[in-house]
Protein backbone atom coordinates (compact mmCIF):
# COMPACT_ATOMS: atom_id res chain seq x y z
CA UNK A 1 0.00 0.00 0.00
CA UNK A 2 1.31 3.43 -0.88
CA UNK A 3 2.33 5.82 1.83
CA UNK A 4 1.41 9.50 1.62
CA UNK A 5 2.52 12.60 3.46
CA UNK A 6 -0.49 14.84 2.97
CA UNK A 7 0.50 17.01 5.88
CA UNK A 8 3.56 17.29 8.03
CA UNK A 9 1.85 19.61 10.41
CA UNK A 10 -0.03 17.30 12.77
CA UNK A 11 0.62 18.26 16.36
CA UNK A 12 0.04 15.22 18.54
CA UNK A 13 -0.54 14.82 22.23
CA UNK A 14 -0.24 11.07 22.78
CA UNK A 15 -1.26 9.32 25.96
CA UNK A 16 2.13 10.04 27.54
CA UNK A 17 1.46 13.78 26.98
CA UNK A 18 4.54 14.48 24.91
CA UNK A 19 3.91 16.99 22.14
CA UNK A 20 5.45 16.56 18.69
CA UNK A 21 5.53 19.38 16.17
CA UNK A 22 7.14 20.28 12.86
CA UNK A 23 8.81 23.69 13.31
CA UNK A 24 8.59 24.39 9.56
CA UNK A 25 4.85 23.85 9.38
CA UNK A 26 1.84 26.07 10.00
CA UNK A 27 0.30 26.48 13.42
CA UNK A 28 -1.64 23.20 13.18
CA UNK A 29 -4.23 21.79 15.52
CA UNK A 30 -3.17 20.61 18.95
CA UNK A 31 -4.31 17.00 18.91
CA UNK A 32 -6.43 15.83 21.80
CA UNK A 33 -5.04 13.06 24.00
CA UNK A 34 -5.01 9.59 22.51
CA UNK A 35 -7.24 7.32 24.61
CA UNK A 36 -6.20 3.67 24.97
CA UNK A 37 -8.46 1.02 26.52
CA UNK A 38 -8.98 -2.75 26.44
CA UNK A 39 -12.70 -3.57 26.64
CA UNK A 40 -14.94 -0.98 24.98
CA UNK A 41 -14.84 2.59 23.73
CA UNK A 42 -16.98 5.40 22.37
CA UNK A 43 -15.92 8.59 20.60
CA UNK A 44 -18.68 11.19 20.33
CA UNK A 45 -19.06 14.92 19.76
CA UNK A 46 -19.54 16.11 23.36
CA UNK A 47 -18.14 14.88 26.69
CA UNK A 48 -21.64 14.37 28.11
CA UNK A 49 -22.58 12.18 25.14
CA UNK A 50 -19.43 10.09 25.40
CA UNK A 51 -20.03 9.71 29.13
CA UNK A 52 -23.62 8.58 28.58
CA UNK A 53 -22.43 6.01 26.07
CA UNK A 54 -19.66 4.79 28.35
CA UNK A 55 -22.13 4.48 31.23
CA UNK A 56 -24.27 2.15 29.13
CA UNK A 57 -21.23 0.06 28.21
CA UNK A 58 -20.18 -0.13 31.86
CA UNK A 59 -23.68 -1.35 32.81
CA UNK A 60 -23.34 -4.24 30.39
CA UNK A 61 -25.04 -2.52 27.50
CA UNK A 62 -24.15 -3.11 23.88
CA UNK A 63 -22.62 -0.73 21.36
CA UNK A 64 -26.20 -0.13 20.16
CA UNK A 65 -27.28 0.92 23.66
CA UNK A 66 -24.29 3.25 23.95
CA UNK A 67 -24.94 4.81 20.55
CA UNK A 68 -28.61 5.48 21.35
CA UNK A 69 -27.86 7.06 24.73
CA UNK A 70 -25.11 9.22 23.21
CA UNK A 71 -27.31 10.37 20.32
CA UNK A 72 -30.09 11.40 22.69
CA UNK A 73 -27.66 13.41 24.82
CA UNK A 74 -26.26 15.05 21.69
CA UNK A 75 -29.81 16.15 20.84
CA UNK A 76 -29.82 18.01 24.18
CA UNK A 77 -26.29 19.46 24.33
CA UNK A 78 -25.51 19.82 20.60
CA UNK A 79 -29.01 20.52 19.24
CA UNK A 80 -27.73 22.58 16.33
CA UNK A 81 -26.17 19.52 14.71
CA UNK A 82 -28.42 16.48 15.05
CA UNK A 83 -31.41 14.99 16.82
CA UNK A 84 -34.61 13.02 16.52
CA UNK A 85 -35.94 15.62 14.10
CA UNK A 86 -33.36 14.42 11.56
CA UNK A 87 -31.89 11.29 10.06
CA UNK A 88 -28.79 9.11 10.00
CA UNK A 89 -26.77 6.37 8.36
CA UNK A 90 -25.23 3.56 10.40
CA UNK A 91 -22.78 0.74 9.76
CA UNK A 92 -23.07 -2.09 12.28
CA UNK A 93 -20.55 -4.94 12.50
CA UNK A 94 -21.22 -8.06 14.55
CA UNK A 95 -19.90 -11.62 14.42
CA UNK A 96 -22.54 -12.16 11.70
CA UNK A 97 -20.92 -9.58 9.42
CA UNK A 98 -21.39 -5.93 8.50
CA UNK A 99 -24.76 -4.32 7.77
CA UNK A 100 -25.71 -0.77 6.84
CA UNK A 101 -28.90 1.08 7.71
CA UNK A 102 -30.44 3.95 5.79
CA UNK A 103 -32.42 6.27 8.07
CA UNK A 104 -32.28 9.17 5.63
CA UNK A 105 -35.24 11.55 5.60
CA UNK A 106 -37.83 11.14 2.84
CA UNK A 107 -39.71 13.75 0.87
CA UNK A 108 -43.47 13.84 1.47
CA UNK A 109 -45.53 11.79 -0.96
CA UNK A 110 -47.07 15.07 -2.10
CA UNK A 111 -43.67 16.46 -3.12
CA UNK A 112 -43.09 17.28 -6.77
CA UNK A 113 -39.92 17.98 -8.78
CA UNK A 114 -40.81 21.68 -8.38
CA UNK A 115 -40.69 21.42 -4.57
CA UNK A 116 -38.61 24.58 -4.27
CA UNK A 117 -40.47 26.68 -6.82
CA UNK A 118 -42.85 29.38 -5.61
CA UNK A 119 -45.07 31.37 -7.98
CA UNK A 120 -43.14 29.85 -10.85
CA UNK A 121 -39.74 31.03 -9.56
CA UNK A 122 -37.02 28.95 -7.97
CA UNK A 123 -36.58 29.75 -4.28
CA UNK A 124 -33.22 30.84 -2.93
CA UNK A 125 -31.44 28.53 -0.51
CA UNK A 126 -31.76 30.96 2.42
CA UNK A 127 -35.48 31.27 1.77
CA UNK A 128 -35.98 27.53 1.45
CA UNK A 129 -34.17 26.40 4.61
CA UNK A 130 -36.65 27.79 7.20
CA UNK A 131 -39.67 26.88 5.08
CA UNK A 132 -41.86 23.87 5.76
CA UNK A 133 -40.84 22.58 2.33
CA UNK A 134 -37.35 21.77 3.57
CA UNK A 135 -38.48 19.28 6.23
CA UNK A 136 -38.21 15.59 5.38
CA UNK A 137 -39.72 12.70 7.33
CA UNK A 138 -37.27 12.15 10.22
CA UNK A 139 -35.60 8.74 10.47
CA UNK A 140 -33.25 8.82 13.46
CA UNK A 141 -35.70 7.65 16.11
CA UNK A 142 -36.90 4.78 13.93
CA UNK A 143 -33.24 3.76 13.53
CA UNK A 144 -32.77 3.85 17.30
CA UNK A 145 -35.75 1.53 17.66
CA UNK A 146 -34.31 -0.88 15.08
CA UNK A 147 -30.89 -0.92 16.71
CA UNK A 148 -32.37 -1.55 20.13
CA UNK A 149 -34.73 -4.27 18.92
CA UNK A 150 -31.96 -6.23 17.21
CA UNK A 151 -28.94 -5.41 19.37
CA UNK A 152 -30.01 -3.75 22.63
CA UNK A 153 -29.17 -5.29 26.00
CA UNK A 154 -30.46 -2.63 28.40
CA UNK A 155 -34.09 -1.50 28.83
CA UNK A 156 -35.16 1.12 26.28
CA UNK A 157 -36.16 3.61 28.97
CA UNK A 158 -32.75 3.40 30.63
CA UNK A 159 -31.09 4.75 27.52
CA UNK A 160 -33.13 7.96 27.75
CA UNK A 161 -32.31 8.87 31.34
CA UNK A 162 -29.04 10.80 30.78
CA UNK A 163 -30.70 12.98 28.15
CA UNK A 164 -33.82 13.48 30.29
CA UNK A 165 -31.71 14.59 33.25
CA UNK A 166 -29.76 17.11 31.15
CA UNK A 167 -32.86 18.50 29.44
CA UNK A 168 -34.72 18.84 32.75
CA UNK A 169 -31.93 20.02 35.07
CA UNK A 170 -29.96 21.97 32.52
CA UNK A 171 -26.29 22.02 31.57
CA UNK A 172 -23.68 24.72 30.94
CA UNK A 173 -23.82 26.04 27.38
CA UNK A 174 -20.64 24.92 25.67
CA UNK A 175 -18.39 27.31 23.72
CA UNK A 176 -19.39 25.72 20.42
CA UNK A 177 -23.13 25.93 21.07
CA UNK A 178 -22.80 29.56 22.23
CA UNK A 179 -20.86 30.49 19.10
CA UNK A 180 -23.37 28.71 16.87
CA UNK A 181 -26.30 30.55 18.43
CA UNK A 182 -24.51 33.89 18.11
CA UNK A 183 -23.52 33.21 14.50
CA UNK A 184 -27.01 32.14 13.45
CA UNK A 185 -28.94 34.66 15.54
CA UNK A 186 -30.28 36.49 12.44
CA UNK A 187 -31.61 33.22 11.01
CA UNK A 188 -33.10 32.15 14.36
CA UNK A 189 -34.96 35.39 15.01
CA UNK A 190 -38.65 35.12 14.27
CA UNK A 191 -38.62 31.32 14.15
CA UNK A 192 -39.82 28.60 16.52
CA UNK A 193 -36.25 28.23 17.76
CA UNK A 194 -35.94 31.83 18.92
CA UNK A 195 -37.75 31.27 22.22
CA UNK A 196 -35.40 28.40 23.07
CA UNK A 197 -32.03 29.73 21.93
CA UNK A 198 -32.65 33.49 22.13
CA UNK A 199 -34.53 33.88 25.44
CA UNK A 200 -35.57 37.48 25.85
CA UNK A 201 -34.15 38.15 22.42
CA UNK A 202 -30.56 37.50 23.51
CA UNK A 203 -28.37 34.51 22.55
CA UNK A 204 -27.56 32.04 25.29
CA UNK A 205 -24.13 32.79 26.74
CA UNK A 206 -21.28 30.34 27.17
CA UNK A 207 -21.55 28.76 30.62
CA UNK A 208 -25.18 29.78 31.08
CA UNK A 209 -27.39 26.97 32.36
CA UNK A 210 -29.65 25.81 29.55
CA UNK A 211 -32.62 23.55 30.16
CA UNK A 212 -35.28 22.41 27.72
CA UNK A 213 -38.41 21.34 29.65
CA UNK A 214 -40.43 20.70 26.49
CA UNK A 215 -37.84 18.29 25.21
CA UNK A 216 -37.52 16.63 28.62
CA UNK A 217 -41.28 15.94 28.43
CA UNK A 218 -40.91 14.51 24.92
CA UNK A 219 -38.06 12.27 26.00
CA UNK A 220 -40.06 10.95 28.97
CA UNK A 221 -42.97 10.05 26.68
CA UNK A 222 -40.67 8.30 24.22
CA UNK A 223 -38.92 6.43 27.02
CA UNK A 224 -42.24 5.14 28.36
CA UNK A 225 -44.10 4.49 25.12
CA UNK A 226 -41.44 3.77 22.51
CA UNK A 227 -40.62 5.29 19.14
CA UNK A 228 -44.04 4.67 17.62
CA UNK A 229 -45.62 7.68 19.30
CA UNK A 230 -43.26 9.82 17.24
CA UNK A 231 -44.58 8.34 14.00
CA UNK A 232 -48.20 7.52 14.80
CA UNK A 233 -49.07 9.31 18.03
CA UNK A 234 -49.32 12.76 19.59
CA UNK A 235 -45.80 13.76 18.57
CA UNK A 236 -46.53 13.14 14.91
CA UNK A 237 -49.38 15.67 15.04
CA UNK A 238 -47.03 18.29 16.52
CA UNK A 239 -44.45 17.64 13.80
CA UNK A 240 -47.01 17.99 11.01
CA UNK A 241 -48.41 21.18 12.57
CA UNK A 242 -44.93 22.72 12.72
CA UNK A 243 -44.25 21.84 9.07
CA UNK A 244 -47.59 23.23 7.92
CA UNK A 245 -47.19 26.53 9.77
CA UNK A 246 -46.71 29.78 7.84
CA UNK A 247 -44.69 31.07 6.14
CA UNK A 248 -44.11 28.68 3.24
CA UNK A 249 -45.74 25.58 4.73
CA UNK A 250 -44.70 22.12 3.65
CA UNK A 251 -46.76 19.08 2.76
CA UNK A 252 -45.44 16.48 5.24
CA UNK A 253 -48.42 14.41 6.43
CA UNK A 254 -49.35 12.03 9.20
CA UNK A 255 -49.32 9.27 6.59
CA UNK A 256 -45.74 10.13 5.60
CA UNK A 257 -44.67 9.71 9.22
CA UNK A 258 -46.64 6.52 9.78
CA UNK A 259 -45.19 4.90 6.65
CA UNK A 260 -41.54 5.79 7.29
CA UNK A 261 -39.18 2.81 7.24
CA UNK A 262 -35.47 2.37 7.89
CA UNK A 263 -33.97 0.44 4.99
CA UNK A 264 -31.26 -2.14 5.52
CA UNK A 265 -28.97 -1.89 2.50
CA UNK A 266 -25.85 -3.90 1.67
CA UNK A 267 -22.72 -2.02 2.70
CA UNK A 268 -20.51 -0.86 -0.14
CA UNK A 269 -17.02 -2.28 0.29
CA UNK A 270 -13.82 -2.11 -1.75
CA UNK A 271 -10.36 -3.61 -1.36
CA UNK A 272 -7.60 -1.21 -0.36
CA UNK A 273 -4.28 -2.98 0.05
CA UNK A 274 -4.79 -5.74 2.59
CA UNK A 275 -7.98 -4.25 4.08
CA UNK A 276 -11.55 -3.68 2.99
CA UNK A 277 -13.12 -0.21 3.23
CA UNK A 278 -16.86 -0.47 3.94
CA UNK A 279 -19.20 2.48 3.84
CA UNK A 280 -22.72 3.64 3.18
CA UNK A 281 -24.10 3.28 -0.32
CA UNK A 282 -26.73 5.46 -2.03
CA UNK A 283 -28.52 7.65 -1.20
CA UNK A 284 -25.27 8.46 0.60
CA UNK A 285 -22.40 9.41 -1.66
CA UNK A 286 -20.04 8.42 1.14
CA UNK A 287 -18.82 4.95 0.19
CA UNK A 288 -18.44 5.67 -3.52
CA UNK A 289 -16.71 9.04 -3.10
CA UNK A 290 -14.39 7.88 -0.30
CA UNK A 291 -13.70 4.70 -2.25
CA UNK A 292 -12.96 6.55 -5.47
CA UNK A 293 -10.57 8.98 -3.80
CA UNK A 294 -8.65 6.12 -2.21
CA UNK A 295 -8.82 3.95 -5.31
CA UNK A 296 -7.59 6.69 -7.65
CA UNK A 297 -4.68 7.50 -5.36
CA UNK A 298 -3.76 3.82 -5.18
CA UNK A 299 -4.00 3.53 -8.98
CA UNK A 300 -1.53 6.39 -9.46
CA UNK A 301 0.74 4.97 -6.75
CA UNK A 302 4.24 6.03 -5.76
CA UNK A 303 5.98 7.71 -2.87
CA UNK A 304 5.16 11.43 -2.47
CA UNK A 305 6.39 14.51 -0.66
CA UNK A 306 3.90 16.86 0.97
CA UNK A 307 3.09 18.99 -2.08
CA UNK A 308 2.86 16.03 -4.47
CA UNK A 309 0.61 14.14 -2.04
CA UNK A 310 -1.70 17.14 -1.59
CA UNK A 311 -1.82 17.51 -5.38
CA UNK A 312 -2.64 13.83 -5.84
CA UNK A 313 -5.38 13.90 -3.20
CA UNK A 314 -6.94 17.00 -4.78
CA UNK A 315 -6.88 15.57 -8.29
CA UNK A 316 -8.40 12.28 -7.12
CA UNK A 317 -11.09 14.15 -5.20
CA UNK A 318 -11.86 16.32 -8.24
CA UNK A 319 -12.63 13.23 -10.34
CA UNK A 320 -14.57 11.52 -7.56
CA UNK A 321 -16.79 14.57 -7.04
CA UNK A 322 -17.47 14.77 -10.78
CA UNK A 323 -18.89 11.24 -10.64
CA UNK A 324 -20.70 11.98 -7.40
CA UNK A 325 -22.59 14.85 -9.04
CA UNK A 326 -23.54 12.75 -12.06
CA UNK A 327 -24.59 9.44 -10.56
CA UNK A 328 -25.43 9.59 -6.84
CA UNK A 329 -29.07 9.75 -5.79
CA UNK A 330 -31.81 7.65 -4.21
CA UNK A 331 -31.21 4.10 -5.54
CA UNK A 332 -34.89 3.27 -5.29
CA UNK A 333 -35.59 5.93 -7.92
CA UNK A 334 -32.36 6.13 -9.94
CA UNK A 335 -30.12 3.27 -11.08
CA UNK A 336 -26.80 4.14 -9.43
CA UNK A 337 -23.80 2.28 -10.95
CA UNK A 338 -22.15 1.66 -7.57
CA UNK A 339 -20.23 -1.39 -8.73
CA UNK A 340 -18.98 0.41 -11.82
CA UNK A 341 -17.85 3.51 -9.93
CA UNK A 342 -15.53 1.37 -7.79
CA UNK A 343 -14.47 -1.15 -10.44
CA UNK A 344 -10.67 -1.35 -10.55
CA UNK A 345 -10.42 -1.10 -14.32
CA UNK A 346 -12.61 2.00 -14.39
CA UNK A 347 -10.55 3.64 -11.64
CA UNK A 348 -7.33 2.77 -13.47
CA UNK A 349 -8.63 4.53 -16.60
CA UNK A 350 -9.77 7.57 -14.63
CA UNK A 351 -6.38 7.70 -12.88
CA UNK A 352 -4.73 8.26 -16.26
CA UNK A 353 -6.31 11.74 -16.18
CA UNK A 354 -4.12 12.63 -13.19
CA UNK A 355 -0.73 14.15 -13.97
CA UNK A 356 1.85 13.62 -11.21
CA UNK A 357 2.99 17.23 -11.37
CA UNK A 358 0.39 19.32 -13.19
CA UNK A 359 -3.11 20.36 -12.11
CA UNK A 360 -5.94 19.65 -14.52
CA UNK A 361 -7.76 22.70 -15.81
CA UNK A 362 -11.46 23.42 -15.46
CA UNK A 363 -14.13 21.19 -14.02
CA UNK A 364 -13.74 17.49 -14.63
CA UNK A 365 -16.54 15.81 -16.58
CA UNK A 366 -18.06 12.68 -15.11
CA UNK A 367 -16.68 9.39 -16.31
CA UNK A 368 -18.60 6.55 -17.93
CA UNK A 369 -18.49 3.70 -15.42
CA UNK A 370 -19.62 0.19 -16.34
CA UNK A 371 -23.20 -0.86 -15.59
CA UNK A 372 -24.62 2.64 -15.79
CA UNK A 373 -28.21 3.00 -16.98
CA UNK A 374 -30.26 5.93 -18.13
CA UNK A 375 -29.19 9.49 -18.80
CA UNK A 376 -29.33 12.11 -16.08
CA UNK A 377 -27.94 15.59 -15.64
CA UNK A 378 -25.52 16.10 -12.72
CA UNK A 379 -26.36 17.93 -9.52
CA UNK A 380 -23.40 20.06 -8.41
CA UNK A 381 -25.11 21.33 -5.27
CA UNK A 382 -23.30 21.31 -1.94
CA UNK A 383 -24.59 20.95 1.60
CA UNK A 384 -24.03 22.81 4.85
CA UNK A 385 -22.46 21.23 7.92
CA UNK A 386 -25.06 20.51 10.63
CA UNK A 387 -24.11 16.96 11.48
CA UNK A 388 -22.48 14.72 14.11
CA UNK A 389 -20.63 11.41 14.11
CA UNK A 390 -19.90 8.74 16.71
CA UNK A 391 -17.85 5.54 16.70
CA UNK A 392 -18.37 2.84 19.33
CA UNK A 393 -17.30 -0.74 20.03
CA UNK A 394 -18.33 -2.99 22.92
CA UNK A 395 -16.57 -5.84 24.71
CA UNK A 396 -18.28 -8.41 22.46
CA UNK A 397 -16.83 -6.79 19.35
CA UNK A 398 -20.01 -5.11 18.07
CA UNK A 399 -18.87 -1.97 16.27
CA UNK A 400 -21.03 0.93 15.10
CA UNK A 401 -20.03 3.88 12.93
CA UNK A 402 -22.97 6.29 12.77
CA UNK A 403 -23.41 9.75 11.28
CA UNK A 404 -26.55 11.76 12.07
CA UNK A 405 -27.74 15.15 10.87
CA UNK A 406 -30.44 17.80 10.71
CA UNK A 407 -28.56 19.30 7.69
CA UNK A 408 -27.63 22.94 8.28
CA UNK A 409 -27.06 24.42 11.73
CA UNK A 410 -30.36 24.42 13.65
CA UNK A 411 -32.02 22.66 10.71
CA UNK A 412 -35.20 24.32 9.47
CA UNK A 413 -35.38 26.42 12.67
CA UNK A 414 -38.85 24.85 13.15
CA UNK A 415 -39.47 22.95 16.36
CA UNK A 416 -41.91 20.38 17.71
CA UNK A 417 -41.85 18.94 21.22
CA UNK A 418 -38.68 20.84 22.09
CA UNK A 419 -36.53 19.48 19.25
CA UNK A 420 -35.48 20.97 15.93
CA UNK A 421 -36.78 19.67 12.62
CA UNK A 422 -34.39 19.03 9.75
CA UNK A 423 -34.04 20.91 6.47
CA UNK A 424 -32.66 17.86 4.65
CA UNK A 425 -34.80 18.31 1.56
CA UNK A 426 -32.61 21.25 0.57
CA UNK A 427 -30.05 18.54 -0.25
CA UNK A 428 -32.10 17.94 -3.39
CA UNK A 429 -31.38 19.90 -6.54
CA UNK A 430 -33.62 22.95 -6.58
CA UNK A 431 -33.97 22.64 -10.36
CA UNK A 432 -35.63 19.44 -11.60
CA UNK A 433 -34.04 19.60 -15.06
CA UNK A 434 -30.90 20.89 -16.76
CA UNK A 435 -31.20 23.73 -19.30
CA UNK A 436 -31.45 21.15 -22.10
CA UNK A 437 -34.39 19.49 -20.37
CA UNK A 438 -32.51 16.45 -19.08
CA UNK A 439 -33.82 15.36 -15.64
CA UNK A 440 -31.35 16.07 -12.84
CA UNK A 441 -30.29 12.94 -10.98
CA UNK A 442 -30.96 14.36 -7.49
CA UNK A 443 -34.20 16.23 -8.20
CA UNK A 444 -37.02 16.04 -5.62
CA UNK A 445 -39.79 13.51 -5.94
CA UNK A 446 -42.53 11.85 -3.85
CA UNK A 447 -41.03 9.69 -1.10
CA UNK A 448 -37.52 10.20 -2.49
CA UNK A 449 -34.45 10.38 -0.25
CA UNK A 450 -32.05 13.23 -1.04
CA UNK A 451 -28.40 12.56 -1.76
CA UNK A 452 -26.18 12.80 1.29
CA UNK A 453 -22.46 13.23 1.98
CA UNK A 454 -22.50 11.39 5.31
CA UNK A 455 -19.79 8.74 5.26
CA UNK A 456 -19.76 6.41 8.29
CA UNK A 457 -16.97 3.95 7.58
CA UNK A 458 -15.68 0.66 8.98
CA UNK A 459 -12.38 -0.79 7.77
CA UNK A 460 -12.09 -4.58 7.97
CA UNK A 461 -9.07 -6.86 7.90
CA UNK A 462 -9.71 -10.58 7.56
CA UNK A 463 -13.37 -9.83 8.26
CA UNK A 464 -12.80 -8.04 11.57
CA UNK A 465 -12.94 -4.27 12.22
CA UNK A 466 -9.62 -2.45 12.49
CA UNK A 467 -10.84 1.16 12.07
CA UNK A 468 -14.06 3.14 12.56
CA UNK A 469 -14.23 6.68 11.26
CA UNK A 470 -16.65 9.37 10.13
CA UNK A 471 -17.22 13.10 10.36
CA UNK A 472 -19.64 15.99 9.99
CA UNK A 473 -18.75 18.69 7.49
CA UNK A 474 -21.30 18.96 4.68
CA UNK A 475 -20.17 18.00 1.20
CA UNK A 476 -16.53 17.80 2.34
CA UNK A 477 -17.29 14.80 4.58
CA UNK A 478 -15.98 12.20 2.08
CA UNK A 479 -12.70 14.11 1.82
CA UNK A 480 -12.34 14.26 5.60
CA UNK A 481 -13.03 10.54 5.93
CA UNK A 482 -10.72 9.53 3.07
CA UNK A 483 -7.99 11.68 4.62
CA UNK A 484 -8.43 9.98 7.99
CA UNK A 485 -8.11 6.52 6.40
CA UNK A 486 -4.90 7.59 4.66
CA UNK A 487 -3.53 9.09 7.87
CA UNK A 488 -4.08 5.94 9.94
CA UNK A 489 -3.48 3.17 7.41
CA UNK A 490 -0.84 4.69 5.14
CA UNK A 491 1.04 7.09 7.40
CA UNK A 492 0.67 5.11 10.61
CA UNK A 493 -0.75 8.00 12.62
CA UNK A 494 -2.71 7.23 15.75
CA UNK A 495 -6.40 8.30 15.79
CA UNK A 496 -5.73 11.51 17.73
CA UNK A 497 -3.04 12.59 15.27
CA UNK A 498 -5.17 11.61 12.29
CA UNK A 499 -8.15 13.61 13.57
CA UNK A 500 -5.94 16.70 13.85
CA UNK A 501 -4.43 16.49 10.36
CA UNK A 502 -4.97 19.54 8.14
CA UNK A 503 -7.43 19.09 5.28
CA UNK A 504 -7.04 19.42 1.50
CA UNK A 505 -10.21 19.88 -0.55
CA UNK A 506 -11.06 19.93 -4.26
CA UNK A 507 -14.75 19.23 -4.90
CA UNK A 508 -14.41 19.70 -8.68
CA UNK A 509 -14.44 23.45 -8.34
CA UNK A 510 -12.24 26.27 -9.53
CA UNK A 511 -9.87 26.18 -6.58
CA UNK A 512 -7.90 23.74 -4.49
CA UNK A 513 -8.66 24.68 -0.89
CA UNK A 514 -6.31 24.22 2.06
CA UNK A 515 -7.53 24.34 5.63
CA UNK A 516 -6.89 27.77 7.04
CA UNK A 517 -4.08 27.94 9.59
CA UNK A 518 -2.90 24.38 9.05
CA UNK A 519 -0.36 24.72 6.24
CA UNK A 520 2.56 27.02 5.62
CA UNK A 521 2.93 29.29 2.59
CA UNK A 522 5.52 26.99 1.02
CA UNK A 523 2.91 24.32 0.34
CA UNK A 524 0.56 26.82 -1.29
CA UNK A 525 3.43 28.11 -3.43
CA UNK A 526 4.41 24.59 -4.50
CA UNK A 527 0.83 23.77 -5.43
CA UNK A 528 0.56 27.04 -7.33
CA UNK A 529 3.59 26.08 -9.41
CA UNK A 530 1.76 22.87 -10.33
CA UNK A 531 -1.05 24.96 -11.77
CA UNK A 532 -3.48 24.96 -8.84
CA UNK A 533 -5.43 28.06 -7.92
CA UNK A 534 -5.06 27.79 -4.15
CA UNK A 535 -7.41 29.23 -1.56
CA UNK A 536 -7.79 28.83 2.20
CA UNK A 537 -10.94 28.16 4.21
CA UNK A 538 -12.04 27.11 7.68
CA UNK A 539 -12.87 23.40 7.63
CA UNK A 540 -14.67 22.34 10.80
CA UNK A 541 -14.52 18.59 10.54
CA UNK A 542 -15.55 16.44 13.50
CA UNK A 543 -13.65 13.20 12.94
CA UNK A 544 -14.19 10.58 15.63
CA UNK A 545 -11.83 7.69 15.04
CA UNK A 546 -11.58 4.35 16.80
CA UNK A 547 -8.80 1.90 15.97
CA UNK A 548 -8.62 -1.77 16.95
CA UNK A 549 -5.03 -2.93 17.23
CA UNK A 550 -3.84 -6.48 16.43
CA UNK A 551 -3.67 -7.34 20.14
CA UNK A 552 -7.25 -6.11 20.69
CA UNK A 553 -6.26 -2.82 22.31
CA UNK A 554 -8.61 0.05 21.44
CA UNK A 555 -7.31 3.50 20.54
CA UNK A 556 -9.59 6.50 20.14
CA UNK A 557 -9.15 10.07 18.98
CA UNK A 558 -11.52 13.02 18.68
CA UNK A 559 -11.24 16.00 16.35
CA UNK A 560 -9.73 19.05 18.10
CA UNK A 561 -11.89 21.35 15.97
CA UNK A 562 -14.96 20.36 18.00
CA UNK A 563 -15.81 19.32 21.56
CA UNK A 564 -15.75 15.54 21.20
CA UNK A 565 -13.83 13.11 23.39
CA UNK A 566 -12.98 9.43 23.41
CA UNK A 567 -13.87 7.41 26.51
CA UNK A 568 -13.45 3.73 27.29
CA UNK A 569 -13.00 1.07 29.89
Amino acid sequence: MIRLTLALICLALPAHAQTRADPEAGSGWQAKPLVITQESMIVAAHPAASQAGLDMLTMGGSAADAAIAALLVLNVVEPQSSGIGGGAFALVHTNEGTKSFDARETAPMAATPELFFKDGEKMGWREAVPSGRSVGTPGLLRLMGELHYHHGQLPWARLFQPAIDLAHNGFPVSPRLAKSIERFQPQLEGTDAAAVFLPGGKPLDEGETFSNPAFAWTLRRLALSGANIFYEGPLSAKIVAAVHAAPDPGSLSLTDLANYQVIERPPVCMAYGDVEICGMGPPSSGATTVGQILGLIAAVGGESDEAAAAHLFAEASRLAYADRAAYLADPDVVKVPVKGLLESGYLAERAKLISPAQAASGKAPAGEPPWREGHWAPDHGVTSPGTTHLSVIDSDGMAISLTASIETAFGSKRMAGGFLLNNQLTDFSFSPTAPDGTPIVNAPGPGKRPRSSMSPTIVLKDGAPVLLTGSPGGSRIPEYVAGSVIAVLDRGEDPAMAAATGHVSQRNREKLVLEEGQFDAALADALGKMGHDVDFAVMTSGLHILQIMPDGTLRGGADPRREGVAMGE
